[in-house]
Parts: C-alpha cells; structure tokens; sequence
C-alpha cells in the first residue's frame, strides 16, 4: 500500500478520474477506480472505498431522475442484489490477498469483454433477467466493488436507450452500495485521506459534467471500457505474481 504524498497523489487521481466516468456515461466509477483502489489500498479497503464513493455518486445524480426509474424491473433487481451481498462480502474475508487480487481482476475483466460484445442472453431477459443480473450484480459489488456490468448486460438484453438506463442504474448504485457498506464496513481511513476522496469526487463531478455535454457517448463508453480492461488485467497480474 502506498502511504505519504505519493499515496495521497494517487487516491486523488484515481478518484477523480472515476468520479469523471461515473458523470460522464452514468455508471464506471468502480470499473474504472476498483483495480487501481484494490492496489494502492488492498483488496478489502479498495472494495468498500469504492462501494461509498460510487453510492455517493449514484445518489446526487439519481435526484433529479428519479421521475424515469422503472419500479418493474428494479424492485425485483434490487431485491436480488441485497440477497446476494452477504455472500460475497464474506468471501472477501475468506481469501488471501493474491487470491483476491486475480479474482476481482478477472471479474473486472470478463464482465467488460462481455459489455464490449454486447452479449444477447436469453436468461437476462423479462422478470426473471433481473432477478438474475441483481443476485450476480450484488455478489460482485460486495466482493470485488464492480456490480455494474450485470445490469449494464441486462439492459441491453431489455432494449433499453442510455437515457433509461441512467437513472435506474443510479438507482441501482445507491441500493446496492449501500448494502455493501453495511456487509463489508466503512473504509479505515485518515481525515485527510478522507478528504482527499471528497475533494477528488467534486473535482471529477466537475470535470465530468463538463465532459459529458462534448463528448461522443460512444467514444466516452470506449474510454471507460478500456480503462477498465487495463485494470482488471493489472490486477490479475498483480494477483498471480503473489501467488
């Protein structure tokens, strides 16, 4: 773990960087944040630092839609993911750093291939797709902080646009975020770490906002994939050189 200034440096940027995603295309915070998070923190501080930060995030975008959330689906998407978070929070607690480090790197990984690919799965469709992408999204989220990908897949799977799929996204982020905390605990963390999160949200808030209204969606979401995939790899790497 990297301490001092060096380490307050690279939480800022990391945070901001993420926070900037996470305004810019209505989810990728942890996608982006998480494999850098679980580096510079540890497995287990960088999972539940990014579980606050995204659900934060989640929930100051989702004030002003929540006019557009689809109760029919999210209820039982939600419901889903609270049943599942237990679990995954307690395998974080069961495997060894290396262990956790290829795991949460692969996770990170094959779900963005799968977003890339923009995989049709017959079983990500109707009730019974949410309910799937929920328990799947709400074990990855407690236990590698990436719960995303599941509900980015079932909305594709739904035909949904981008503007349907924020605010139940946001929705989503805030529910299963806070679950996630309550399971897996809040980040020990100094005051001044803890501002230089917040400080590095705002500045990402900013800068995302700005960003979004010139920014080509498809070019933005490409940008948060390969960021993402970059990371995941690292931490894969990361994870089998400490094996």
């Amino acid at each position: 773990m990297a301490g001092g200034w060096t380490g307050d440096t690279l939480l800022a940027a990391i945070v901001l960087l993420g926070s900037c995603v996470q305004w810019l295309t209505g989810m990728g915070f942890a996608l982006v944040a998480v494999p850098a998070l679980i580096l510079l923190l540890g497995p287990a501080q960088g999972v539940v630092l990014a579980n606050c930060a995204a659900g934060a995030i989640s929930a100051v975008g989702l004030a002003g839609g929540l006019r557009q959330v689809r109760p029919g689906a999210m209820v039982p998407l939600c419901a889903a993911a609270a049943c599942t978070v237990p679990l995954g929070a307690w395998m974080t607690r069961q495997l060894p750093e290396p262990v956790l480090l290829l795991v949460m790197g692969g996770l990170v990984t094959v779900s963005v291939l799968l977003v890339l690919r923009g995989a049709r799965v017959p079983a990500l469709r109707g009730g019974r797709g949410a309910v799937a992408a929920g328990a799947v999204g709400g074990f990855m989220n407690s236990a590698a902080g990436v719960g995303g990908p599941p509900v980015s897949l079932y909305a594709v799977n739904a035909g949904w646009t981008v503007r349907e799929f924020v605010p139940n996204a946001q929705l989503y982020g805030v529910v299963v975020n806070a679950f996630s905390v309550a399971a897996n605990g809040v980040p020990e963390l100094a005051a001044s770490r803890w501002g230089v999160v917040v400080g590095g949200m705002a500045a990402g808030g900013v800068i995302g906002r700005w960003l979004a209204a010139r920014t080509p969606e498809e070019r933005a979401r490409l940008l948060v994939l390969a960021l993402a995939l970059l990371g995941g790899v690292t931490a894969v790497g990361k994870g089998l050189s400490g094996l």
